[in-house]
């Protein structure tokens, strides 16, 4: 990984701002990733992300935390937080703009527990693949305190999918449709690709009913998304 999104992030905090990140997927044309909103402050963000924001409690750990937008309004409410990132950047500029605790992590590689650990902006994306979900709610599970939570967003994209007529053109023998290849360049430089893993509620409920955790729909947002409780 060249870490583009985290030079980025440097580039917008340290003032040399110039253009966007540009990502697309398998399924989707190039779309511009606006660095001004990875820097947004709680009255900016999608109403999915204010409910998970205030539904969490007591010690929590940010799972890719990017800037460290939500790890900072839930700082000044004077909550224990970890912020991890596979970014290199990201976790400088979360250190910049003030959060405490940031530290060049993988999920996986996480070991303390939790009463709260939130995964947002689709943090099913972690995941990569539908075959790997067991093993990352397993570990998630793992990291939880007596009565913890994991809060979640994701989408369902099965719309991306639809034909004028209402049906579906999804190819019955390949993988799981939320499963994308994700591409990001910045500059004209790009990213080595990645999976990308958008999981549909009652996917996400069912994976988790296997590993012994509940799944609670919180709340539904305006585009085919969702914000998950797991406990």
């Amino acid at each position: 990984m060249k870490d583009l999104f985290g030079n980025a992030l440097l580039d917008y905090q340290n003032g040399h701002y110039t253009e966007d990140i540009i990502t697309s997927t398998s399924i989707s044309d190039d779309d511009a990733l606006p660095l001004p909103y990875l820097f947004r402050d709680f009255k900016d963000m999608p109403k999915l992300e204010q409910q998970a924001l205030k539904l969490a409690k007591g010690s929590i750990l940010d799972v890719g935390c990017g800037a460290g937008s939500h790890s900072l309004f839930l700082q000044e409410k004077g909550f224990q937080i970890n912020a991890i990132d596979i970014s290199k950047g990201a976790i400088e500029v979360a250190k910049q703009r003030g959060v405490l605790n940031a530290e060049v992590k993988n999920i996986l590689d996480e070991t303390e527990t939790f009463d709260t650990v939130l995964l947002l902006m689709n943090g099913t994306g972690i995941f990569q693949e539908l075959t790997q979900v067991s093993k990352y709610l397993t570990h998630l599970k793992s990291l939880l305190n007596p009565n913890g939570q994991i809060l979640m967003d994701s989408s369902d994209i099965k719309y991306m999918y639809e034909d004028e007529d209402g049906g579906y053109w999804m190819d019955t023998n390949a993988s799981y449709y939320g499963e994308l290849d994700y591409f990001l360049s910045y500059k004209d430089e790009k990213e080595t690709p990645m999976k990308w893993l958008y999981l549909d509620f009652n996917t996400l409920k069912l994976a988790c009913e296997t590993v012994g955790l509940q799944c609670e729909l919180v709340m539904e947002g305006e585009h085919f998304d969702y914000l998950a409780r797991l406990s």
